[in-house]
């Protein structure tokens, strides 16, 4: 009897020990600034440990740190430092709509931290690019726009604030910014060339402005053969675009593309401002037709080099001209000018009795043969 009384005192024995157990510890909330802390160690942990193209809002720990900062700030909407921890933290991810919010939110706070305005800007240049890319030409042009108000001094924020409204068709106001693109940056070439287009935009219509200004972005890409494309397209579109056709040109050319370069230098020669370097560009695009155009474009390169006093390059360039095309007569009678201008008379009698016996005509090359074989 008293062996059946014991498992029912174990019972009894187990249930007051369980009621007498205190109940477990409930963890206190995390304080905004312990949230705070803890979203800044996850964001430079991130930063550490992952290679900046892996920085998006969905890796880990990014995504925690976003969540830890949005919390941070949700405790307490005011607090500027919070405000700026979570701006850095969608900026850095490239999170661009929530980056904005964070740094509008944050410089209502401190309208005068010039660093903050900076990365702020920076956000708005990517979300007006993103824009542009997507031809969304009404969102655009108001991203770069607060770009330049919140870093009037952002040359970049304002040459794409003028290329919007280029394509936009506003030419006033595309004029108006690459006017003060040019006093932020006066050495920059790019300027004054797209401030012409911009006053001359009015003669070409927006369909040729838009592709000669897409063009100018696909080589800053690297992608010739797009830019091209989009060249003769502006040509298509506005047929007296002299600087597309001679865009076109250069690019054809350097595509070893002979029927288009020779179709756009053969147009811009027949526009009443053209200039005796569009002449030139077509007279050698004719001579490369005869002569190859690998040999043609180590002619242009040796005659850049000769302009810019390069004589002793200029001379190796005739040379390879010469040798890529042995029949052509002007590379021969350039490659012995240089022989003889530095004395070299053998070398110079050489290549000007090779210029003179490919072109009986050639008057010049012909008395430079006779003073050279007479070393004078």
């Amino acid at each position: 009897m008293f062996s059946a009384f014991l498992p029912l005192l174990a019972a009894l024995s187990l249930g007051l020990a369980a009621a007498q157990t205190a109940p477990a510890a409930v963890a206190a909330p995390m304080s905004a600034a312990e949230t705070a802390q803890k979203a800044s160690d996850l964001a430079a942990q991130a930063r550490s440990t992952l290679p900046k193209a892996d920085w998006n809002i969905d890796r880990t720990p990014w995504k925690q740190a976003a969540a830890a900062a949005d919390q941070a700030v949700n405790a307490e909407p005011n607090n500027p430092d919070y405000l700026q921890l979570r701006a850095n933290i969608y900026t850095d991810v490239g999170f661009w709509k929530q980056a904005e919010r964070s740094w509008d939110t944050y410089l209502t706070l401190k309208p005068d931290d010039n660093a903050s305005r900076i990365k702020a800007a920076n956000v708005q240049y990517n979300m007006g690019y993103a824009a542009y890319s997507r031809g969304d030409l009404v969102s655009a042009p108001m991203f770069f726009a607060k770009c330049n108000q919140l870093q009037p001094s952002d040359v970049a924020c304002v040459i794409w604030n003028a290329r919007v409204a280029l394509e936009g068709g506003d030419y006033a106001g595309a004029t108006a910014l690459y006017q003060q693109a040019a006093q932020l940056a006066p050495t920059d070439k790019t300027v004054p060339y797209f401030l012409q287009i911009a006053q001359n935009a009015g003669k070409y219509g927006p369909a040729a402005t838009t592709a000669f200004s897409r063009a100018y972005e696909a080589l800053d890409k690297g992608n010739k053969a797009k830019a091209l494309t989009l060249y003769q397209q502006a040509t298509a579109a506005a047929p007296n675009f002299l600087t597309a056709w001679r865009e076109q040109g250069r690019l054809a050319l350097e595509l070893g593309n002979l029927p288009a370069a020779t179709a756009a230098y053969t147009a811009a020669v027949t526009l009443p401002e053209a200039s005796a370097a569009d002449k030139y560009n077509l007279s050698v695009v004719q001579e490369a037709q005869q002569v190859g155009l690998p040999a043609t474009q180590a002619f242009r390169a040796a005659y850049t080099k000769y302009t810019s006093g390069d004589k002793a390059g200029a001379e190796a360039g005739f040379v390879q001209a010469t040798q890529l095309s042995p029949k052509y007569a002007k590379a021969w009678a350039w490659a012995g000018r240089l022989a003889y201008e530095r004395q070299a008379y053998p070398v110079a009698a050489s290549a000007y009795g090779q210029a003179a016996a490919l072109d009986p005509n050639d008057k010049t090359s012909a008395y430079y043969l006779k003073l050279a074989q007479q070393g004078k």
